[in-house]
């Protein structure tokens, strides 16, 4: 091969594993769909710029092309993947996904050379057969995992399984379940916002412990069908749908559908008993236990939360220093299925006294004479605002740091905007996802616009100073 052959051989090998690194990225993402990174994906352009305009040009300057790979193409890319804050995991899947690439582009590319038949090696074609491939090798090993996992359910005879869903407050009520049953059972609970079919498959196989007496798992869903496929795998013996209001609005359309999809949980051969929060459907069941609407005189501050409720005909008083209002129907949901589970009062009155906060959800943390609310992983308006109204109570300068509201609409947007101008001395906005709303409507004394969270840190140490209280809400990854 002459030196020119050679150029051309290891520039399209690079490039296109290039480009399969950025498509890979991408699907992470997105769930590994490629009609959500097509249709759905939050920064288009990004598309444009490193991945069409570059194949493109592959085509377009022939010989020339590895003058703009090498010089403009890879470090453009190589500093997008620098600067991203959600990076791609290299998980078993995305390492066969690679191999496959590597591996067909060099056979194509060694085919083309020794016949000599190519004026320019393909790029297109080694990137939609790894594709297609990996569909068909992840569709294959999807089924073995998956009856791996129910043989492991089913060997495990005295196992009780508690599913749990909602649109708000997945995982706190998760975790909240767990930490109040642990006081008198063997839990495990899927790990930290696990709650996708593949996800769950994955967690029982290689997580689940075998001494296990109850298993609380996440049900989440961005399709009609998710969660009845998830209830079919565990069969759960308890469920529990959480509040339900207009999250995921873009993929479900209807407030109607979202609720019917959430309810696909009760569809087990096993179930015992429901508890549906009363924000999801009214409509009465046998093995339903409606919740929401009992928590009494409430009192929630940033030194934690009191109320009473009513457990087995008796009055209880709670205090935990969990954060937030909105918690309560988290807390309520966990003291149901305590005393469902045998529990007595006195045990789940103690059991609450000693929960924490769940990560990055209202978690208070003091430091350098500031109060800092992190809330980093909650992004619907309930949770929001109740963070908003916690900070309104502290008596010095307040901070807010948001790309507000991801997957909403723009008139809870204006209603988180709303609240922050009646409320914050500083709002520091990071993304360029609600930019346009929040540049028309913020009214603040100090309005910080971020294109991206890379000065965050810098900003934050310029304008805050001891007495502030910062609140960290919505901390969505740079690709949204």
């Amino acid at each position: 091969m002459e030196y020119s052959q050679i150029l051309a051989f290891l520039t399209n090998l690079i490039f296109v594993m290039t480009l399969g690194w950025y498509l890979i990225t991408n699907l992470q993402w997105y769930d590994y769909r490629i009609e959500r990174v097509v249709l759905r994906h939050h920064k288009t352009w990004w598309h444009l710029i490193y991945f069409v305009i570059p194949f493109i040009a592959y085509y377009a300057t022939g010989k020339f092309f590895w003058i703009f790979f090498y010089f403009a193409v890879l470090p453009s890319i190589f500093l997008w993947h620098r600067k991203l804050d959600k990076k791609v995991v290299l998980t078993w899947r995305v390492k066969r996904f690679l191999i496959l690439l590597f591996s067909l582009t060099l056979f194509q590319d060694i085919l083309c050379s020794l016949k000599e038949a190519c004026q320019i090696y393909g790029v297109f074609m080694p990137l939609l057969m790894t594709y297609l491939g990996s569909l068909a090798i992840e569709k294959f090993l999807f089924e073995a995992y998956k009856r791996q996992a129910k043989g492991k359910i089913a060997s495990m005879k005295d196992l009780t399984i508690i599913c749990v869903t909602g649109s708000y407050g997945k995982t706190s009520m998760k975790n909240f379940i767990a930490q109040v049953l642990s006081h008198k059972y063997t839990v495990y609970a899927t790990p930290r916002s696990v709650n996708t079919l593949g996800g769950i498959i994955r967690d029982v196989n290689e997580s689940l412990p075998e001494n296990t007496q109850v298993y609380i798992c996440e049900a989440g869903a961005r399709e009609v069908g998710d969660i009845y496929a998830i209830a079919q795998l565990l069969h759960p013996q308890i469920v529990v749908v959480g509040k339900v209001g207009p999250q995921h609005l873009e993929y479900f359309k209807t407030l109607e559908r979202i609720q019917r999809t959430k309810l696909e949980i009760i569809h087990s051969d096993r179930l015992e008993k429901a508890f549906v929060h009363t924000s999801v459907t009214n409509e009465p069941h046998e093995k339903v236990t409606f919740f929401g609407d009992e928590i009494q005189n409430l009192t929630a501050t940033l030194e934690g939360t009191d109320f009473d409720l009513e457990v087995q005909g008796t009055v209880y008083h709670f205090h935990t220093s969990v954060l937030g209002a909105f918690q309560t129907i988290n807390i309520n949901a966990a003291i149901l299925i305590a005393s469902q589970m045998g529990m007595n009062g006195e045990e789940i009155v103690q059991a609450v006294e000693n929960l924490k906060s769940v990560e990055h959800r209202l978690e208070r943390i003091d430091a350098g004479g500031k109060i800092i609310l992190d809330d980093g992983y909650n992004g619907n308006i309930d949770g929001m605002l109740e963070g908003v109204r916690l900070c309104s109570l502290h008596t010095g300068r307040k901070v807010i740091v948001t790309p507000g509201l991801v997957e909403s609409t723009e008139e809870l947007n204006r209603e988180l905007i709303q609240a922050i101008n009646r409320v914050f001395d500083i709002a520091i906005i990071t993304g360029s996802l609600n930019k346009g709303q929040f540049e028309r409507e913020l009214n603040v004394h100090q309005p910080i616009m971020l294109a991206d969270k890379s000065q965050m840190v810098k900003i934050l140490g310029e304008v805050t100073r001891p007495g502030d209280i910062i609140l960290f809400a919505n901390d969505a990854p740079n690709f949204i």
